[in-house]
C-alpha cells in the first residue's frame, strides 16, 4: 500500500527548484528604460531673479562667459496664471533660462534646478516614475511646447520639457556640471534613480573626498560623478553642515582660463565669494552674479 504523502526527498527537491526559479527571476536585470535625453546643450539651469535685476544679471553672465541672449519676452510658463520675463542665455560653457516673475511665483516653481529637453514628454514622465521619481507637476502646455516637473529621491526637483519645433543648438565647448547636494540617507536611491532614467553611468564614486571641496578642510565627504546624454552631474553627499556658499550653487562651469574668467566677472560687477582653490582634479572658485545667482567655476588640472 502506497502512502499518499510526498516523500521528504522529493519535497526537498521541489523546494530547491522553486528557490532556483525565484533566484533566477530576481537576478534578471531590469528592463532598460527608453532613451529620452537629447544632448547637454539643450539642458538649462533655471535662474529666478527680480525683474529689476534681470538685465544686469544677463549682461554680467554674458560678459563673464561669452555667448548671447535670446530676445526677452513676457509669457506664462506655469500651468496656473502667472507672468514672467523669459529669455535663454547661451554661452560656450552652459545655458541658463532666466525668469523675472512680475507676479507671485506659483508653487512649486522656483524649486526646480534645471530644465532637460526630452524626445517625448509623456514617455519621459512615465520613465521618471518607473525610475523612482515623483511627478510633482503633471504635464502642461507652454507657449512653445510642453513641460512637467519631477522630484528625485532626496528632494531634487527637475523640469522636463519638449518643444513643438525641434531646436538646434551648437554643442558646448565644455559641458557644465549639475551640482546636486543630497543626504547619505537618500544618496543611494537618488543615484540609482537618475542613472536608470538618464541611462548614464557613475564614472567615479569617492567615499572619502577631501572636505576642503565643500569648505570643511580636514574632513571628508562622498563625491559621485555621473555622466549621461543629458550631460554631467556631480553628487555631493553631505550631512548638511555646509559653510556659505556651498549648496547654494546649482551649476559648475568649466573654463580654460579661470583667472581670466574671474577677471571678466569682476569687471562686470560679479562678486567672487571664494577665491580659486586647488582640489583633486581642478582649481575651483565661487561667484555671485547680480540678482543673487551663485555659481561654481573651475579649470581642470592638466593630465
Amino acid at each position: 500500500m502506497h502512502s499518499s504523502s510526498t516523500h521528504p526527498f522529493a519535497r526537498s527537491l521541489a523546494i530547491l527548484a522553486l528557490a532556483l526559479v525565484a533566484a533566477s527571476v530576481q537576478a534578471k536585470p531590469p528592463e532598460a528604460l527608453p532613451k529620452v535625453a537629447v544632448a547637454p546643450q539643450y539642458d538649462t539651469t533655471h535662474v529666478y531673479v527680480a525683474p529689476a535685476d534681470v538685465d544686469k544679471f544677463v549682461q554680467s553672465f554674458v560678459a563673464t562667459f561669452g555667448g548671447q541672449s535670446t530676445k526677452q519676452v513676457v509669457v506664462t510658463v506655469t500651468p496656473t496664471p502667472s507672468s514672467t520675463t523669459s529669455q535663454l542665455v547661451q554661452t560656450p560653457v552652459g545655458t541658463i533660462s532666466v525668469f523675472g516673475f512680475q507676479t507671485p511665483v506659483p508653487y512649486p516653481f522656483g524649486a526646480e534646478r534645471t530644465g532637460y529637453l526630452v524626445t517625448d514628454l509623456d514617455v519621459a514622465v512615465k520613465s521618471a516614475r518607473q525610475a523612482g521619481a515623483d511627478v510633482v507637476v503633471a504635464p502642461f502646455p507652454d507657449p512653445i511646447g510642453r513641460d512637467a516637473v519631477v522630484q528625485w529621491p532626496g528632494g531634487v526637483d527637475m523640469q522636463l520639457y519638449w518643444h513643438t519645433t525641434t531646436p538646434a543648438y551648437a554643442p558646448f565647448a565644455s559641458i557644465p556640471e549639475n551640482r546636486v547636494y543630497v543626504s547619505a540617507d537618500r544618496a543611494k536611491a537618488f543615484v540609482a534613480s537618475f542613472v536608470a532614467f538618464s541611462q548614464g553611468k557613475v564614472v567615479s564614486d569617492v567615499a572619502n573626498a577631501s572636505g576642503a571641496e565643500i569648505g570643511r578642510p580636514g574632513e571628508s565627504y562622498r563625491r559621485v560623478r555621473i555622466e549621461s546624454t543629458f550631460g554631467k552631474m556631480l553628487v555631493l553627499v553631505t550631512d548638511g553642515h555646509l559653510p556659505y556658499p556651498f549648496g547654494r550653487e546649482l551649476t559648475g562651469y568649466e573654463v580654460a582660463d579661470l583667472d581670466g574668467t574671474l577677471a571678466k566677472a569682476r569687471a562686470a560687477g560679479v562678486q567672487v565669494l571664494r577665491e580659486p582653490q586647488a582640489q583633486d582634479d581642478r582649481t575651483s572658485a565661487f561667484v555671485e552674479f547680480q540678482g543673487g545667482y551663485v555659481a561654481e567655476i573651475h579649470r581642470l588640472a592638466a593630465h
